[in-house]
């Protein structure tokens, strides 16, 4: 059995910075064969990309509306995909999840295959 398990959510000022972390484990699991995505959602809105990563870390695109401001990174030895969230804005208050597929890092959460619970990231004005 896959889990994906987010932390590093919280409460935070504008402009302030979080480091979320998504542990995967699973012994049918090989984590470093997965692309691996962060996705975000208010409440009544449509799941929305942040960040992807390839296997290997080569590849990472980003959401328009946090490049320059969101890092993803991976470590294929902890099995954790990381995101690093600097000059935080209040409309980036969401639940954030990561989610894992084999092929592909795409924009769209159709084709991902695992999904964690979600962390809460709040960002105060």
């Amino acid at each position: 059995q896959v889990q994906l398990v987010e932390s590093g959510g919280g409460l935070v000022q504008t402009g302030g910075s979080l480091r979320l972390s998504c542990a995967a484990s699973g012994s049918t699991f090989t984590f470093s064969t997965y692309v691996m995505g962060w996705f975000r959602q208010v409440p009544g809105k449509e799941r929305e990309f942040v960040a992807g990563i390839g296997w290997s870390g080569g590849t990472k695109i980003y959401a328009d509306s946090v490049k320059g401001r969101f890092t993803i990174s991976r470590d294929n030895v902890k099995k954790t995909v990381y995101l690093q969230m600097n000059s935080l804005k209040p409309e980036d208050t969401a639940i954030y999840s990561c989610a894992a597929r084999r092929v592909g890092v795409t924009t769209t959460p159709v084709g991902y295959e695992y999904w964690g619970q979600g962390t809460q990231v709040t960002v105060s004005s």
